[in-house]
Protein backbone atom coordinates (compact mmCIF):
# COMPACT_ATOMS: atom_id res chain seq x y z
CA UNK A 1 0.00 0.00 0.00
CA UNK A 2 1.17 3.53 -1.05
CA UNK A 3 0.00 7.11 0.30
CA UNK A 4 0.52 9.62 -2.64
CA UNK A 5 -0.11 12.59 -2.25
CA UNK A 6 -1.02 15.35 -4.74
CA UNK A 7 1.02 18.06 -4.11
CA UNK A 8 3.87 19.64 -5.81
CA UNK A 9 6.50 16.84 -5.40
CA UNK A 10 4.36 15.33 -7.91
CA UNK A 11 5.66 15.21 -11.38
CA UNK A 12 3.76 17.93 -13.87
CA UNK A 13 2.04 16.90 -17.07
CA UNK A 14 2.72 19.44 -19.49
CA UNK A 15 -1.31 19.41 -20.93
CA UNK A 16 -2.56 22.70 -19.89
CA UNK A 17 -3.06 25.72 -22.26
CA UNK A 18 -3.51 28.65 -20.09
CA UNK A 19 -3.15 28.95 -16.19
CA UNK A 20 -3.57 25.97 -14.22
CA UNK A 21 -1.35 22.49 -13.93
CA UNK A 22 -1.79 18.85 -14.30
CA UNK A 23 0.23 16.78 -12.17
CA UNK A 24 1.02 12.93 -12.20
CA UNK A 25 -0.06 11.69 -8.56
CA UNK A 26 -0.89 7.82 -9.88
CA UNK A 27 1.41 6.63 -12.94
CA UNK A 28 4.45 4.70 -13.58
CA UNK A 29 6.84 6.63 -11.85
CA UNK A 30 5.47 5.50 -8.36
CA UNK A 31 4.44 1.78 -9.60
CA UNK A 32 1.28 2.60 -10.69
CA UNK A 33 1.06 0.69 -14.23
CA UNK A 34 -2.96 -0.15 -14.84
CA UNK A 35 -3.76 2.72 -13.21
CA UNK A 36 -3.23 6.23 -13.84
CA UNK A 37 -4.59 9.32 -11.49
CA UNK A 38 -4.12 12.76 -12.67
CA UNK A 39 -4.90 16.72 -10.93
CA UNK A 40 -5.76 18.61 -13.27
CA UNK A 41 -6.44 22.31 -12.25
CA UNK A 42 -7.85 24.77 -15.01
CA UNK A 43 -8.57 28.47 -14.47
CA UNK A 44 -11.61 30.23 -16.12
CA UNK A 45 -11.36 29.48 -19.73
CA UNK A 46 -8.23 27.49 -19.49
CA UNK A 47 -7.46 24.55 -21.38
CA UNK A 48 -6.28 20.87 -21.34
CA UNK A 49 -4.71 20.16 -24.90
CA UNK A 50 -5.64 17.91 -27.14
CA UNK A 51 -5.44 14.28 -25.51
CA UNK A 52 -5.54 10.72 -26.81
CA UNK A 53 -4.70 7.47 -25.86
CA UNK A 54 -5.31 3.59 -27.38
CA UNK A 55 -7.06 2.90 -24.22
CA UNK A 56 -10.15 3.86 -21.74
CA UNK A 57 -9.87 7.07 -19.71
CA UNK A 58 -11.97 8.38 -16.59
CA UNK A 59 -12.23 11.85 -14.88
CA UNK A 60 -14.30 13.23 -11.81
CA UNK A 61 -15.13 16.69 -11.45
CA UNK A 62 -14.23 17.79 -8.16
CA UNK A 63 -15.01 21.28 -8.39
CA UNK A 64 -16.09 24.53 -10.89
CA UNK A 65 -17.10 23.12 -14.25
CA UNK A 66 -15.99 21.80 -17.55
CA UNK A 67 -16.58 21.20 -21.24
CA UNK A 68 -15.29 18.06 -22.13
CA UNK A 69 -14.96 17.95 -26.28
CA UNK A 70 -14.39 15.41 -28.84
CA UNK A 71 -12.46 17.98 -31.31
CA UNK A 72 -12.96 15.40 -34.39
CA UNK A 73 -16.34 14.72 -33.86
CA UNK A 74 -17.86 18.05 -32.86
CA UNK A 75 -18.97 17.33 -29.53
CA UNK A 76 -19.32 18.73 -26.28
CA UNK A 77 -20.63 17.86 -23.19
CA UNK A 78 -20.54 19.84 -20.10
CA UNK A 79 -19.78 18.77 -16.79
CA UNK A 80 -20.80 20.31 -13.06
CA UNK A 81 -19.16 19.59 -9.97
CA UNK A 82 -19.59 15.99 -9.47
CA UNK A 83 -19.82 14.09 -12.84
CA UNK A 84 -17.93 11.86 -14.19
CA UNK A 85 -16.97 11.23 -17.96
CA UNK A 86 -15.61 8.11 -19.70
CA UNK A 87 -13.59 8.29 -23.05
CA UNK A 88 -13.72 5.70 -25.18
CA UNK A 89 -9.98 4.34 -26.16
CA UNK A 90 -8.68 6.14 -29.54
CA UNK A 91 -11.07 9.13 -29.19
CA UNK A 92 -9.28 12.64 -28.86
CA UNK A 93 -10.75 14.69 -26.53
CA UNK A 94 -9.48 17.99 -24.13
CA UNK A 95 -11.35 19.79 -21.21
CA UNK A 96 -12.24 23.62 -21.29
CA UNK A 97 -12.80 25.16 -17.74
CA UNK A 98 -15.99 27.17 -17.11
CA UNK A 99 -15.88 30.56 -15.64
CA UNK A 100 -15.47 29.45 -12.32
CA UNK A 101 -12.44 27.00 -13.37
CA UNK A 102 -12.49 23.47 -12.91
CA UNK A 103 -11.06 20.50 -10.58
CA UNK A 104 -10.57 17.56 -12.15
CA UNK A 105 -8.97 13.82 -11.21
CA UNK A 106 -8.49 10.71 -13.23
CA UNK A 107 -6.73 9.53 -16.28
CA UNK A 108 -6.00 7.14 -18.69
CA UNK A 109 -6.68 3.18 -17.63
CA UNK A 110 -4.37 1.57 -17.77
CA UNK A 111 -1.63 4.37 -17.84
CA UNK A 112 -0.66 6.09 -21.33
CA UNK A 113 3.01 5.82 -21.30
CA UNK A 114 3.56 8.62 -24.14
CA UNK A 115 2.27 11.02 -21.25
CA UNK A 116 5.45 10.70 -19.08
CA UNK A 117 8.02 10.51 -22.26
CA UNK A 118 9.09 14.14 -21.05
CA UNK A 119 10.03 12.93 -17.37
CA UNK A 120 13.48 11.91 -16.75
CA UNK A 121 13.79 7.75 -16.81
CA UNK A 122 10.80 7.24 -18.70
Amino acid sequence: MQILSDGTDCPRLPIVEGEGEARAVAWPGVGAYLRSMHRISLAAGSRTSRLQHPMEAVYYVMAGSAAATDPDAGRVHELVSGSMVLIDPGTPYNFVAGSDGAELVGGPCPADPAMYGHLPGQ
